[in-house]
């Protein structure tokens, strides 16, 4: 499910090691969230949308469209 995850981290040649110390959760961990074995909680997703400048939707292959949303305007 989670394949766009692991292709956004190898096109930046990062490591799963490397995201899984950004999310504060192990390295075994983050393996499952790619695998799709664990669903991944929505404050990793946040921080992933942000990481990689897109949209939670695209990480969850609900839009193909990699831009992120504009913010919100105060």
């Amino acid at each position: 499910m989670f394949t766009r995850i692991r292709a956004l981290r190898e096109d930046k040649d990062w490591t799963q090691k490397y995201i899984a110390d950004l999310l504060k959760v192990s390295q075994t961990t983050y393996s499952r969230y790619e695998s799709g074995e664990l669903d991944l909680p929505t404050s990793s997703l946040i921080k992933l949308a942000d990481l990689h400048q897109t949209s939670i939707d695209y990480l969850l292959n609900r839009t193909d469209r990699k831009e992120p949303y504009p913010p919100k305007k105060k």
